[in-house]
């Protein structure tokens, strides 16, 4: 069989993943503080006796943009953001922890801080947890200061330190639960210099526009590869016409 065919329809599948992963990206452009996902082509030789020449182009994910994205004040006293490079820690699902932009916060029926996506907020010493009849305020450094509503002592006071963490960007992995994850295992070290921004939210870094485009240039690709394996199999009819004509 025509070795064109192998090589455009590899092309084809690898653009198809990669078309995946825009789409995926496009697809979050309002989600707050997601870090689009960054997709590249590489070159892979084929090994094998008689395939010296040929080389395949396979989609390689290749990190993720931390840019950060435009910061939204919401004026409510839930919304946080971060204004500096890092994240906040959270409890993931698996019981260990990872880490997030996403801010903002509700309390639970036992007043324990969450994420609006259900995941308990870490503090310096675990989950941080409110009293009731106490109203939150927080700091710029994380701290999670608590005022009582009702008694006639209104002294506020300290409940925690939500943990604020900057590992570096080469350090850390996005899973597919969107969260971000040490590459050796551990857990990062707080940093004092990542700063908190209060009754704000931080947006998708998504280009819409620009993802747009990358779309119609994947399907334009898609097709260039769909059109070469129909050449080849042209080619491959023609050649049996004319090999039964002697």
């Amino acid at each position: 069989m025509d070795k064109m065919l192998y090589l455009a329809m590899t092309g084809a599948k690898h653009i198809d993943l990669q078309q995946a992963t825009t789409a995926n990206n496009l697809s979050n452009a309002n989600t707050n503080a997601f870090k689009a996902d960054l997709a590249s082509f590489r070159a892979l030789p084929v090994v094998g006796p008689g395939a010296p020449t040929r080389t395949y182009v396979v989609d390689n994910t290749i990190g993720h943009d931390m840019s950060q994205g435009s910061l939204m004040h919401t004026g409510s006293p839930s919304d946080f953001a971060l204004g500096s490079p890092g994240f906040f820690a959270v409890q993931a699902s698996d019981g260990n922890e990872a880490y997030t932009r996403d801010g903002g916060y509700v309390l639970d029926a036992n007043g324990m801080m969450r994420t609006r996506s259900g995941l308990p907020i870490m503090g310096d010493g675990g989950p941080i947890t409110v009293p009731t009849g106490y109203q939150v305020q927080l700091g710029q450094d994380g701290s999670v200061i608590g005022v009582p509503l009702n008694g006639t002592d209104r002294t506020p006071q300290l409940l925690g330190q939500i943990k604020l963490v900057n590992p570096g960007n080469k350090e850390v992995y996005k899973g597919p639960d969107g969260l971000f994850r040490m590459n050796n295992g551990d857990t990062a070290t707080a940093d004092t210099n990542v700063k908190l921004v209060p009754e704000t939210l931080e947006a998708s870094n998504v280009n819409a526009v620009e993802s747009l485009v990358q779309m119609i240039s994947h399907g334009r690709q898609y097709d260039l590869n769909i059109k070469l394996m129909q050449n080849a199999d042209q080619n491959d009819q023609k050649a049996t016409q004319l090999l039964s004509m002697g």
